[in-house]
């Protein structure tokens, strides 16, 4: 077997996906081995935000991808339908996106395989599941079995085959074969709620009232809407302690939970899906072993009241795809795969704790408790919600105490940018990946060596309303916000850096030189300046 792939990535849901096109994209030789013989076909997750948003763009053609999708609403309610909260969040980000979108599934998973088998660098195995994997200091050796969809197991008589890696991306979901091979465990926070799920899709056009994500916090049943794209629509409602999942996945029960909660029959909707979930939180104890790294689901798991389960295994493979680009590249040592889990890991358990926050609020069971938590949200007592998390470690650059301090870690925004003739949004016309953003010319401001490395790393230096037009000014009004002349982004948006003195600019750049590699970078120049 003398073929080996540069990275094989296991499972090709949202986070195999996105994480199969950026590396296939950079020229890697990649592997997918995907147990379903197709794409899956029917809406698991409904919500994106603009972060993710920005992600599928780098991995698909994002408007076709979202082409089926609304900013959304979430509206929480008590059982008397009176309101507790509302988050009604703007049109448009920072980032390009509205900040909380609804949307339908199959389209991104369409959009973004359709970018994948566009490079023929990619090679899709579906319907092999990995059975087995070993791995030494150079590669790692999966097998893989046919897998069948009429009884749902490998078929163990059939033909194996074997397939060698440098290094593996483990997205194969929550109950991740992968994982059970590593002897992997994961830490279990507590929280185990059965929900049923209905995706419907409307016969008639959507009344108004369902155009927003609606969560009932009933004492009695917990149940909730949301608007999946335009023509679509989720309903799902709690299980109580003595209710079957057999009982609930009764087409006679949707229609009563259906018809009780909301008056609707099957004169209004068709259901194309009903199924029971366990929601659950559980985080991975490691997050990787040897050149193995659990992603999305296989490594975090969280109750969906946040809506970040997908948008969390796709931030996963972002920030791994440009990291493993880096080191298979020869650009960066194999040490910087380590800050993958650093940085990763407590942002990915601080969304799991926030999303079983609100999971409490909507699984409060208690009249008692729930008449509590009412009275204290009508008061106004309870503050607005807090944002995402940004990184608080990794590679980031760090203040003369050796903290980092945001807004470095947070994300740096994508605004309406105009090169040679060209406008659109920054990513698409500058480029994606690293992007030294400056209000001055730091042509005088960085030696042959810092530039020679930039240009390595496919670093774009933009030199706003000069080389870059900076049409809706927001990158300027971003570096006036932070009181800064320049600053360093990563490739998956997050800021490295940012220096209010020119003179810093160079010293901002080794940091990122020796936190990769540790010396200037001597390889030919593969980068991009615009």
């Amino acid at each position: 077997m003398d073929e080996i792939f540069d990275v094989a990535v296991i499972g090709y849901g949202p986070t195999g996906l996105v994480a199969a096109s950026l590396l296939g994209q950079a020229g890697h030789r990649v592997v997918v081995c995907e147990r379903w013989p197709s794409l899956y076909g029917l809406p698991r997750l409904t919500h994106i935000d603009a972060e993710t948003a920005r992600a599928v763009q780098a991995a698909s053609d994002v408007d076709v991808a979202l082409r089926d999708s609304t900013p959304t609403t979430y509206l929480w309610v008590n059982g008397r339908d009176e309101q507790l909260l509302k988050l009604d969040p703007p049109p448009t980000t920072a980032m390009g996106f509205a900040a909380n979108m609804s949307m339908y599934q199959p389209d991104v998973e369409d959009a973004i395989d359709e970018r994948v088998r566009a490079q023929p660098n990619v090679e899709l195995r579906q319907g092999w599941a990995v059975t087995g994997l070993t791995q030494d200091d150079s590669s790692v050796e999966l097998t893989l079995a046919p897998w069948s969809t009429a009884d749902a197991e490998v078929d163990a008589g059939a033909r194996e085959q074997r397939v060698r890696a440098r290094y593996v991306i483990a997205a194969d979901g929550s109950k991740s074969s992968v994982r059970e091979l590593l002897g992997i465990e994961r830490e279990d926070f507590g929280f185990n709620e059965r929900w049923v799920n209905f995706d419907t899709e409307w016969l008639r056009p959507a009344p108004d009232e369902y155009k927003v994500s609606k969560q009932y916090c009933d004492p009695a049943r917990g149940h909730m809407y949301m608007h999946i794209g335009n023509h679509r629509q989720r309903f799902e409602f709690a299980l109580l302690a003595d209710e079957t999942q057999e009982e609930f996945e009764r087409p006679e029960t949707a229609w009563r939970l259906l018809r009780e909660a909301h008056g609707l029959g099957p004169e209004d909707v068709r259901i194309i899906r009903q199924i029971v979930y366990t929601f659950e939180a559980r985080v991975a104890e490691r997050w990787s072993d040897g050149r193995v790294f659990l992603a999305g689901d296989a490594v975090h798991t969280m109750p969906p009241y946040l809506g970040q389960g997908a948008c969390s295994g796709i931030r996963d493979s972002v920030n791994l795809a440009w990291k493993l680009d880096l080191v298979l590249r020869g650009l960066a040592d194999a040490s910087l795969l380590d800050a993958y889990e650093t940085e990763r890991r407590p942002h990915a358990t601080a969304v799991v704790q926030m999303a079983m926050g609100l999971g409490a609020i909507a699984n409060m069971h208690d009249p008692v408790k729930a008449e509590e938590r009412d009275a204290v949200f009508m008061s106004g007592q309870i503050p607005p919600p807090v944002g995402l998390p940004p990184l608080t470690d990794g590679l980031l650059h760090r203040g003369p105490d050796g903290e980092v301090t945001l807004p470095t870690g947070a994300l740096v925004p994508q605004g309406t940018v105009t090169v040679r003739g060209g406008t659109g949004r920054f990513d698409d016309v500058v480029g994606r990946g690293f992007a030294l953003v400056s209000s001055i010319d730091v042509d005088g401001l960085l030696s042959p060596e810092q530039r020679h490395f930039l240009d390595t790393i496919g670093c774009h230096v933009v030199h706003l309303d000069h080389n870059v037009i900076d049409e809706d000014g927001l990158h300027a009004s971003y570096l006036k916000g932070i009181g800064a002349v320049a600053y360093l982004a990563r490739p998956d948006f997050a800021l490295f850096g940012a220096v209010a003195d020119a003179a810093e600019i160079g010293a901002l750049v080794d940091e990122l030189r020796t936190a990769l590699v540790g010396s200037i970078v001597s390889s030919a120049s593969s980068g991009v300046t615009v």
